[in-house]
């Protein structure tokens, strides 16, 4: 399955390469597809945004919402809007595709005054919310420390990421975790991937423009994965569950199991 991340488009969705979109199987929008903080004229961006997405030639379309989109948070652009187009909008919800499970949610710390924010001292509360089976995780801002870094006010570098969201992905066996919130700016490079302490999880952030340099429109058209599409994930009955790297395939009654060179090494194979 491939996956096509784009995040923080901010109106500029126009310029994206249709060509961009050969052979994507399934688009993540993580948020941000408009900037007006009043709701009034940010759902006009929206509207704008939608008629735009609901073209795009790729069978799967997700999108998860960011702080500017405030006529999404107030409701006056409804899930119903999304699916009635073919898109597919998820709020603290997931979906499956092809036996990929999507999981996205739109919140981020409290910053100013917009869109979903949740202070850092319960945001936690929505992490909690995401299921322990998780393949591709979407939320709008990235976890503390990966591909988040910002400047104070006094132009020193800070990671703006959520320390509670990045103590959560760390206890899922996530494939793909999926954001934006944070551009590139001056001498700081966000956008792209990567993998963190030996984990086979890749962090994408996908923000689409450079942090005051909107006038360059987009600067980046997204990230592009292969996600591996899970036949079957089990345990034992008995406390052994394996990883996500890991899969039964049942044909005519018989089963293969195969296991991926880390069950192997540590046993738990040998408990099925």
């Amino acid at each position: 399955m491939n996956v096509l991340h784009l995040s923080d488009t901010h109106g500029f969705h126009g310029l994206f390469p249709m060509e961009r979109f050969k052979d994507i199987d399934v688009v993540i929008h993580s948020g941000d597809c408009s900037n007006y903080k009043d709701p009034y004229r940010n759902e006009q961006e929206v509207l704008n945004f939608l008629a735009w997405y609901s073209t795009v030639p790729v069978e799967h379309k997700i999108y998860v919402a960011g702080n500017h989109d405030t006529s999404i948070e107030k409701r006056l652009i409804t899930k119903e809007d999304f699916e009635k187009l073919g898109i597919i909008y998820l709020e603290n919800e997931e979906t499956i595709i092809n036996g990929v499970k999507f999981y996205g949610s739109p919140h981020t710390p409290t910053f100013g005054e917009w869109a979903f924010m949740k202070a850092r001292h319960k945001i936690h509360k929505a992490w909690d919310a995401i299921p322990e089976d998780t393949d591709v995780l979407i939320v709008h801002g990235p976890p503390k420390g990966i591909l988040d870094l910002g400047t104070d006010r006094l132009h020193n570098l800070e990671m703006c990421g959520c320390s509670a969201l990045r103590k959560r992905v760390e206890k899922l066996n996530l494939q793909l975790m999926c954001f934006g919130h944070i551009h590139n700016a001056e001498g700081i490079q966000n956008q792209g991937y990567a993998r963190i302490g030996g984990k086979s999880t890749i962090f994408s952030n996908a923000a689409c423009v450079f942090d005051g340099r909107f006038d360059k429109g987009l600067t980046s058209y997204g990230n592009i994965f292969e996600i591996k599409t899970p036949i079957h994930k089990f345990n034992n009955g008995r406390g052994a569950t394996l990883c996500s790297n890991c899969f039964v395939i049942v044909n005519e009654g018989f089963s293969n199991k195969l296991f991926c060179e880390d069950c192997e090494k540590n046993g738990t194979n040998a408990l099925f």
